[in-house]
């Protein structure tokens, strides 16, 4: 007798994108808390160029040794300063860690277990890369004037980077553009949380409306 099963289709997928000190990493964390999975390509990105690395022989290779910091690591805001200054830096940057980062965040994708899975993808609309792999876009959004005054807080970065990176990255009308979910993060970090539980209803209906793929047929 041959029995026909049924296998979930995977997490839904949705890409969570927005400009430099928008606000990703808050939304990321609340939904967390609501028992999402989160993927941040950066954090994939940062553990490629931390100490041994994978991504370090291939970069030393393209750039030299001067940019490796006193612990192995990539020198990030000495690379970030070299990329946004010359575009062609920056395309050797990203060929060599976005196959990379795509990878490990496959691999990530493949153990989720939860209903969906946020994908933190800073570059979505600039790399195209990522939008065969995400079901829906949720871009996080504030003023531009806002992102800068935020940028301004962290430490180490001077106001010339955070324009650089700025104009670097997609517009706020680019970003708007493609997301299909949008979080206004213009006020307060509690106007957040009920902002992100309808979403995240949204996100449990919408997941569990996934049609099952079937599995080859199985003898009994």
């Amino acid at each position: 007798m041959v029995v026909a099963t049924a296998r979930p289709a995977g997490p839904l997928v949705v890409a969570l994108i927005g400009g430099v000190a928008a606000g990703k990493s808050t939304v990321a964390a609340e939904f967390a808390a609501l028992g999402a999975a989160v993927i941040d390509t950066d954090a994939l990105a940062h553990a490629l160029t931390a100490p041994a690395g994978a991504a370090l022989p291939a970069l030393v290779t393209a750039f030299g040794p001067d940019i490796l910091a006193n612990d192995g690591s990539m020198d990030r805001r000495a690379m970030r300063a070299r990329v946004f200054a010359d575009a062609g830096a920056r395309r050797v940057l990203e060929g060599i860690l976005h196959p990379l980062v795509g990878a490990a965040a496959t691999r990530a994708l493949a153990e989720v277990q939860e209903a969906y899975a946020l994908l933190a993808v800073p570059l979505f609309v600039e790399t195209g890369r990522w939008r065969t792999r995400v079901q829906r876009v949720l871009a996080v959004d504030c003023p531009v004037e806002l992102q800068r005054q935020r940028a301004l807080q962290r430490p180490g970065i001077t106001a010339a980077e955070v324009d650089a990176i700025l104009v670097a990255q997609a517009s706020r009308g680019e970003r708007l553009a493609v997301a299909d979910d949008v979080i206004d993060n213009s006020r307060e970090a509690a106007d957040l949380r009920p902002k992100v539980v309808a979403l995240h209803q949204l996100y449990l209906g919408l997941a569990g409306a996934r049609a099952p793929v079937p599995d080859s047929p199985q003898e009994g």
